[in-house]
């Protein structure tokens, strides 16, 4: 999913920005790595071997405390700011990217009550 989410950043840098505010470019690339990673997880889904809701959710937890620490340890090594970084969290601001965490959580669940 690192490289769906470099893909999908250079993306949004190289396209979006030169068409929309970077405000959309941000929230049209959020739902383009939405997109992007639903459908990588659809195929990596069945190999996972998910037994119960409860490993779905751990799953799920997993993955996002993991890209919220890739996140913001890639934020620091390249010196962005702690005010610059919590600026993605603040949905009242127009940012949305709580919403791909909150898919990230319950996709696995998700994905888990549809194959059954």
């Amino acid at each position: 999913m690192i490289a769906i989410a470099f893909m999908n950043a250079s993306i949004r840098q190289l396209v979006f920005i030169k068409h929309m505010s970077e405000l959309r470019a941000h929230q049209l690339s959020t739902f383009t790595l939405i997109l992007l990673c639903s459908i990588y997880i659809w195929f990596v889904f069945p190999y996972l071997d998910v037994q119960n809701i409860k490993q779905s959710f751990v799953i799920g937890s997993v993955w996002v405390v993991l890209t919220v620490v890739f996140e913001f340890s890639l934020g620091r090594l390249t010196n962005r700011s702690w005010p610059d970084l919590l600026q993605d969290y603040n949905i009242i601001a127009g940012r949305i990217w709580l919403i791909f965490l909150l898919w990230l959580l319950f996709l696995p669940y998700l994905f888990y009550i549809t194959k059954k």
